[in-house]
């Protein structure tokens, strides 16, 4: 079989304690990029468990495969698993994965919830309304440069080369679903987003929006500086580690 996982991004899991944190990486990523925070949190004692969204991971024609209930599905199989050794969970996602853990916190008792670079909505586009027609004549969709802060970054990443057309409306749908959802989400929320973000940026307002629109009565926003959309992996991904760390801490006291 040709699709088999690619070497270094491997879903992963850290036992730890009774909290549980579920890590959910973003569209055409892989679990490799949230692997570093998951180190970090289970060098905290945390019980970690990294998943990889139905389609990623493989080889880049898998994710035409995909529909957004699917990555919805491939988190509910990480909680399943997480609630069987912890008795709390935070949802902690980037970009997609973010609006997955929203989502998520919107239909299921989390014990939190964290979103980094998770968009609002996709940037205002003329061909939007057309991306069924448009994945017969344009199949895929150039990324652009990555912005990378530090350009060392770049060698260790993985991910798909190209976004798949196909795939754009899954997410497109997906974050549609999410606005709708969260005034229900009512757990503790933690929104993380870089000032240099080309993909997700700062002046859209893409945070503030999310946070407004939020049923949680505790919720804080982050910003960092000098990193690209990754923040967990970039240069300021010690300070969000840190952030998440700590709103992890929070909830397990609060709770205990």
């Amino acid at each position: 079989m040709n699709n088999r996982i690619i070497s270094t991004a491997e879903p992963f899991f850290f036992p730890g304690d009774r909290t549980g944190c579920l890590l959910v990486h973003g569209f055409t990523g892989t679990p490799k990029e949230m692997r570093w925070l998951g180190e970090f949190l289970a060098q905290q004692g945390r019980t970690v468990l990294g998943v990889r969204l139905t389609g990623h991971a493989t080889q880049p024609k898998d994710i035409l495969r995909a529909r957004w209930p699917d990555w919805v599905a491939s988190v509910e199989d990480g909680w399943n698993l997480l609630s069987g050794c912890t008795d709390r969970i935070v949802v902690i996602g980037l970009s997609m994965g973010g609006v997955l853990s929203l989502l998520f916190a919107s239909q299921h008792p989390v014990a939190g919830v964290v979103a980094m670079a998770t968009p609002y909505r996709l940037p205002p586009d003329p061909r939007l309304p057309y991306l069924k027609i448009l994945r017969w004549i344009k199949p895929t969709v150039d990324k652009g440069p990555p912005g990378w802060h530090n350009p060392e970054i770049a060698q260790w990443h993985v991910d798909y080369p190209d976004y798949y057309t196909r795939a754009i409306v899954e997410l497109r749908d997906l974050i549609a679903e999410m606005r709708s959802c969260l005034p229900s989400v009512t757990a503790p929320a933690l929104l993380i987003y870089s000032k240099d973000d080309t993909n997700v940026r700062a002046e859209e307002q893409h945070m503030e929006k999310i946070c407004e629109a939020l049923g949680s009565q505790k919720k804080q926003m982050h910003w960092v500086k000098d990193s690209s959309h990754v923040i967990t992996e970039d240069k300021a991904r010690e300070e969000v580690f840190q952030k998440v760390a700590a709103f992890v801490a929070q909830v397990q006291q609060e709770a205990a």
